[in-house]
C-alpha cells in the first residue's frame, strides 16, 4: 500500500493531472489509439491465438475455448468481457457450492491466489501468469467497449463496493490495464483498490496513461521472466 501511495505523489508531478474530466481532444487521442493498437494487435496475435487455442482443445476437446462475462461498461451500459477461459466449466458453481471459498474469495477482494484457486486449470494457471488470458480484450476495446487503459470492468456484485462512488467510478470506459493493475494488484485490498480506481477517474489524461501502459510492460516481462 505504502508503494502506491509513493507511486501516486510521483504521477501527481506531472501537470497534466490538474484536470478533474477528460478533455475532449484527450478522449479523441485516445479512441485513435486504441483503434489502432487493438486491431494491429489483433492481427499480430493470430499466431498465437491459433497456438492457445490449439493447446486448449487438445487438453478440453469439448470445453469453450473463450470465456466470456457481463460487465459494467462506461455509464453502466452492460457488455460481454473476453478472456481465454482458464477455469473449468462449472467453476461458478464450485464457487458459490463451497461456502468457506466464497466468503474467502469476497474477504480477500473478489479473488484467490492462483494456486488455492481450484477452479483455475493446469493450462489456465500458465494463462494467467503471463497475462495471454486478457488479450482476448484487444476485440472490447477495438469495439468500443473498453479502452487500453482504465478501470477493471466490474461486474454487478463488485460495483456495490463502491457504495456512493458508483456514478464516479462508471463515468469513464474501463480498461485492459489501469492504476490499481500497476500498483500492486493482488497485494491490494479493495479499499485501497477502489481508491486507486477512482484517482485514476479524477485525474487521467494522456501522460498517465503512457505510464500505466509502461509500467504494464515492464510488469508483464517480470513474470515471465520469473518463470
Amino acid at each position: 500500500m505504502s508503494q502506491a501511495k509513493e507511486e501516486i505523489s510521483d504521477v501527481m508531478t506531472y501537470s497534466e493531472l490538474t484536470s478533474h474530466k477528460p478533455k475532449i481532444i484527450y478522449s479523441l487521442i485516445k479512441r485513435i489509439g486504441d483503434i489502432l493498437v487493438s486491431s494491429i494487435g489483433l492481427i499480430i496475435l493470430i499466431p498465437l491465438f491459433l497456438i492457445v487455442a490449439l493447446i486448449m482443445k487438445c487438453s478440453e476437446p469439448t470445453a469453450p475455448i473463450f470465456f466470456s462475462h457481463i460487465r459494467n461498461g462506461k455509464n453502466g451500459k452492460k457488455f460481454k468481457m473476453y478472456k481465454f477461459r482458464t477455469m473449468c466449466q462449472d467453476a461458478e458453481s464450485i464457487l458459490m457450492k463451497d461456502t468457506e471459498l466464497f466468503a474467502k474469495f469476497k474477504a480477500n477482494g473478489y479473488k484467490l491466489e492462483t494456486h488455492e484457486d481450484p477452479r483455475i486449470t493446469k493450462i489456465g494457471g500458465i494463462l494467467r501468469k503471463t497475462s495471454i488470458d486478457e488479450l482476448p480484450q484487444l476485440i472490447n476495446v477495438f469495439l468500443g467497449q473498453m479502452s487500453l487503459v482504465g478501470p477493471r470492468p466490474l461486474p454487478d456484485r463488485e460495483i456495490i463496493e463502491y457504495g456512493d462512488n458508483q456514478e464516479k467510478f462508471l463515468s469513464v470506459k474501463p480498461g485492459m490495464t489501469g492504476w490499481w493493475q500497476v500498483s500492486g494488484r493482488s497485494t491490494i485490498g479493495y479499499p485501497e483498490r477502489c481508491h486507486l480506481e477512482l484517482y485514476y477517474v479524477e485525474k487521467c489524461c494522456f501522460t498517465f496513461d503512457v505510464l500505466i501502459l509502461l509500467k504494464t510492460i515492464g510488469i508483464v516481462l517480470k513474470r515471465v521472466g520469473a518463470r
